[in-house]
């Protein structure tokens, strides 16, 4: 693992060589004069501005589909949000972005990350990720350890930069350590429905961070899509990390594995990967920057 991120940091060395950061930077601006907290969402109002916000960034900014519904009522929401917690990230200082907050003058939400105890998804309809992966095996060769899965994670455009995101996971972290959860899971999206269009990174991900047998989750038949489509000599990393989405880039830094195999989900327009983060193989640097 240490091997990936060592790569991960030669490529963007490799970017701000080429100056490409800072064309970014330009180009997306963060707002100036912020406050920002992130914490749980306490109710149900809290809970519908998230929704808002994976509306906008899911549906309006990104490529998922909508039912008549979900048009209609301009929420990303399933019956898992009942059952869940919802990690927020609020500005306390601008009224004219994110999704304001009901009763409140400029709290607004511009980010969000959804969170599954394995004690609730068991005493329910079990984990969200379990549609796209067989991860009962994983659960009862580790009857020991908790889980907790994450998912639905989002931010606003205009705040998708490190400080906001770095606060988002402080937030998580936090609940982790709280709550003193072993293992960390969940699904991570490519931008992409064919899997073609990302072969690189799908075959770096399959011959650098294949989960080791014992942390191994595999896709359901009907829906496994092989993600070796290159032998590990022929992946130009450059290339395969430039089209890697940040969050994937953060977890495989944190010390992540991934599952086998590759799902298309036809209405979020994505192509996921299962992520698996055992809690003591994270590097303690993070664990460090992330313990507030």
């Amino acid at each position: 693992m240490p091997k990936i991120t060592q790569k991960i940091k030669e490529y963007n060395s490799q970017k701000y060589k080429n100056k490409i950061l800072s064309i970014r930077k330009k180009i997306t601006k963060e707002p100036k004069n912020i406050d920002l907290d992130a914490r749980l969402a306490r109710t149900k109002n809290e809970i519908k501005a998230a929704q808002q916000l994976r509306f906008k960034v899911f549906y309006k900014e990104l490529s998922a589909h909508p039912s008549i519904l979900t048009r209609f009522t301009r929420r990303d929401r399933d019956t898992y949000d009942k059952i869940c917690q919802h990690m927020l990230v609020i500005d306390k200082s601008n009224k004219k972005r994110g999704i304001l907050l009901i009763g409140k003058k400029k709290e607004n939400v511009v980010g969000t990350y959804r969170l599954l105890p394995q004690r609730d998804a068991e005493s329910n309809k079990g984990f969200y990720s379990q549609d796209e992966y067989d991860i009962k095996p994983l659960i009862e060769q580790h009857k020991e350890r908790k889980f907790l899965e994450l998912g639905r994670s989002c931010v606003l455009s205009s705040y998708r930069k490190k400080s906001t995101i770095e606060l988002l996971w402080q937030g998580v972290w936090k609940y982790i350590l709280e709550n003193n959860f072993d293992v960390m899971i969940g699904c991570a999206s490519f931008q992409a429905t064919k899997p073609e269009q990302i072969d690189k990174a799908l075959s770096f991900l399959y011959h650098h961070a294949l989960a080791p047998e014992e942390w191994r989750v595999k896709a359901k038949k009907n829906r496994y899509v092989n993600m070796n489509m290159m032998k590990k000599e022929e992946i130009n990393i450059k290339e395969a990390l430039k089209i890697m989405p940040p969050l994937i880039k953060g977890y495989l830094r944190l010390g992540a594995y991934v599952g086998d195999g590759a799902v298309i989900d036809k209405q979020f327009g994505t192509i996921d990967v299962f992520i698996v983060m055992p809690r003591e193989l994270i590097e303690k640097r993070f664990v460090d920057k992330f313990t507030l």
